[in-house]
């Protein structure tokens, strides 16, 4: 194993690097992300102007990429000290103590990810268990290609079950968000 290889990088060093560069960082490690294609903006787009419309006037804040959130942080950390960064697509933060001028520190209550061709094992797999390990109480998948949704919750036992599935004519529930649903007829136009 090179040396570059054992490297473990921080919140620190990713301050440090480009900000046209993409990236996050899981567990030390560097993960580059691709430029959102136009399907991916439109539809993120479209989800956070819902979410914005709903919110507006309460207490629960909407994000949307770029917006580090810092999944594992505690009050005590530094940024040397923490190894994981993720920009979901889209969240939803009720708690104003986990907002800073750098972003999110701890769980969102609401992460949403779009799926791209270059994004399906890192959205499904690595994210989708990072979220379920900090806490985050729902996970929504969104994939263009099949014009979908679908919802995690977590349990009682900190463990993400699925919860529904949405297609193109439905209306999706947000079920941290009391009364909020998304016009999907809005989100996946013809």
């Amino acid at each position: 194993m090179s040396a570059a290889q054992e490297k473990r990088f921080t919140y620190e060093d990713m301050l440090s690097w480009d900000e046209q560069t993409r990236m996050e960082l899981v567990h030390g490690v560097p993960v580059m992300m691709a430029g959102a294609s136009q399907e991916h903006q439109e539809i993120s787009g479209e989800i956070f102007a819902q979410l914005h419309s709903y919110l507006r006037g309460k207490n629960c804040r909407v994000y949307y990429a770029p917006f580090d959130v810092r999944l594992f942080e505690t009050a005590e950390d530094k940024p040397e000290n923490v190894d994981t960064v993720v920009e979901p697509d889209i969240l939803v933060v009720c708690d104003p103590q986990k907002l800073d001028r750098a972003g999110c520190k701890g769980a969102p209550d609401m992460v949403v990810e779009i799926l791209s061709p270059s994004s399906l094992a890192h959205d499904r797999i690595v994210k989708y268990n990072l979220y379920q390990e900090a806490g985050v109480r729902e996970y929504w998948i969104v994939s263009p290609k099949e014009k979908s949704v679908t919802v995690f919750l977590l349990n009682e036992k900190g463990f993400f079950e699925p919860h529904a599935a949405y297609w193109k004519n439905e209306s999706a529930k947000v079920n941290v968000l009391e009364g909020c649903t998304i016009d999907l007829n809005i989100v996946f136009p013809e």
